[in-house]
């Protein structure tokens, strides 16, 4: 329901290819690591968004999305369901064009507040399933 394909294949082909990834650090352990890599192998310019603000992938980091000093085509969260309404609404103040939410990540109010101003939105999936699936 939060994630019609017509819309997962808009983001992922049409939005642009500047994603900030929120949670993003250094540690390999974590999934959005592995993400944020496979998103890259595609093309995207990684942004990590996280407290430390380290680089990761080569990508300088930042601490919030209203720190990075260009445009973000996308905002990819990791962090967790309670934390990730308040980031989509920074999405939509950055002037983001979509937001995804990862597996496991949801928040019906912040979906229909974001989709209400004017972003694509796919919630509860991950990209890094969904790209392979493109080809």
């Amino acid at each position: 329901m939060y994630a019609d394909t017509e819309t997962i294949r808009k983001i992922l082909t049409q939005s642009g290819d500047t994603w900030a990834v929120v949670g993003l650090s250094d540690n390999r352990s974590r999934a959005a690591y592995g993400v944020a890599a496979v998103l890259q192998r595609y093309g995207k310019r990684v942004v990590p968004v996280h407290p430390k603000a380290e680089p990761v992938h080569g990508e300088q980091g930042y601490a919030s999305l209203a720190d990075i000093p260009f445009p973000v085509d996308v905002v990819d969260v990791f962090v967790n369901s309670e934390l990730a309404g308040a980031v989509a609404d920074e999405a939509t103040a950055i002037g983001a064009k979509a937001v995804w939410f990862q597996l496991g990540v949801v928040d019906e109010q912040a979906y229909d507040r974001t989709r209400a101003a004017g972003l694509d939105m796919v919630m509860d999936r991950c990209p890094a399933i969904e790209l392979p699936l493109l080809d």
